[in-house]
């Protein structure tokens, strides 16, 4: 059984500190330019060789999308951008454009690169057209069935990507126009405006959407294992610190315990929960197991109920009195039933007990997010580690 990477979304510096910390083996992210998230905080090329070095510390990846659709203008400033991707050790372009691709090859360069997912690609014969181009790896399309991984993966030699986890697009992976046309924002340029998760109206029909739920492939781990996917993505550069810290904390221990064949059912279910609780939008496998249908879209409208689940951030931790310092997120107080987790630890469920404020009086609740506290831990944790609501 071959141990697949796990690659998660980093939308800043701060996001891909903690993707890795939290279990990802390799993150993508984009530049200021040329990516498929403008609205994404980003990276400028000093944060990516930043990020790079921290990556590179710990033996993991950072790979940088240059996906957009190009358009004649775009290529004005890529070459110098491509050389300082290089010089910076990225490990790897992701791209779309075949005019990207013929300046990598133009201009000598020694950085890899694979293909994304807006190529939509479903079939070996074009997975074997890439490669003959230089293409070390493809990113499926988010459309591909079960039988048509297997298939590719039976008829191809290069390594296959698939998302795991995140937002699906109404449009066939991602092609979308329909931003373009209501907001004249270009979803191929950078600019979706998620149009599809918009509420619309007209007289005959008072609401109406016409939005996928999320995609969640926490139940077919094993068997997407078995296939032998090389790459399992996690959807998301714009989401928080708690939902990428979260996800792919989830994803690892599966990942992890069905490698080392100690996945039970009680674990499963545990991390399903947790997922569902994360978003606060309902998913499913989408196209991986049958062909999506009227439970897999939103038709008339949704109802998404945010939680307050993540309670705090750990800052330090006082060992002698066995107390974490936090800084709070969300309202919790005495008694109430919390978790805490973090990268080299399973969860662990207790009740709060105690609660200092910064002048170490007690209080019996936190009342203000950002608010420097202390409370009881029942082990030792780390900065960085999360407090949330008990799963259960």
């Amino acid at each position: 059984m071959i141990k697949p990477e796990l690659l998660a979304p980093a939308g800043d510096i701060n996001r891909l500190k903690w993707a890795l910390d939290y279990g990802a083996d390799a993150v993508y992210i984009g530049g200021y330019d040329y990516s498929l998230r403008a609205n994404a905080n980003n990276f400028s090329i000093e944060e990516i060789k930043e990020a790079c070095d921290y990556a590179h510390k710990f033996n993991k990846k950072v790979y940088v999308t240059v996906n957009m659709i190009f358009h004649n203008e775009d290529f004005k400033n890529l070459d110098n951008y491509l050389k300082e991707l290089e010089n910076a050790n990225v490990d790897s372009l992701i791209v779309s454009d075949f005019g990207v691709i013929s300046r990598i090859k133009a201009l000598n360069l020694k950085i890899p690169f694979f293909i994304s997912t807006q190529m939509s690609i479903t079939n070996h014969d074009v997975i074997n057209f890439y490669e003959s181009l230089g293409a070390y790896r493809v990113v499926l399309a988010r459309e591909c069935s079960k039988e048509d991984i297997v298939n590719i993966k039976k008829h191809s030699k290069i390594e296959t990507e698939i998302f795991i986890h995140g937002a699906m697009c109404t449009s066939y992976s991602g092609r979308c126009v329909m931003s373009n046309y209501v907001t004249l924002r270009d979803s191929n340029r950078g600019g979706c405006s998620q149009i599809c998760r918009f509420i619309f109206k007209n007289q005959n029909n008072p609401e109406f959407a016409m939005s996928s739920k999320d995609l969640n492939m926490i139940e077919y781990i094993e068997d997407i294992i078995n296939i032998g996917i090389e790459s399992f993505k996690i959807e998301g550069r714009m989401k928080s610190l708690y939902y990428i810290a979260t996800v792919t904390n989830a994803y690892r221990n599966i990942i992890d315990k069905v490698v080392n064949n100690t996945l039970d059912k009680e674990t499963l279910e545990y991390y399903k929960k947790v997922l569902n609780r994360c978003s606060n939008r309902e998913n499913s496998p989408q196209f991986y197991n049958k062909y999506p249908g009227v439970l897999e879209q939103y038709f008339s409208g949704r109802f998404e109920e945010s939680n307050q689940d993540f309670l705090a951030i750990v800052k330090s931790y006082d060992e002698i009195n066995n107390m974490a310092v936090i800084e709070e997120r969300n309202f919790f107080k005495i008694g109430s039933k919390v978790e805490i987790f973090g990268p080299n630890m399973e969860p662990v469920a207790y009740t709060i007990n105690t609660i200092l404020n910064e002048n170490n009086e007690k209080v019996n609740a936190a009342r203000h997010p950002q608010e420097t506290l202390k409370i009881n831990v029942p082990c030792k944790v780390c900065k960085g580690y999360i407090l949330r609501v008990k799963i259960s």
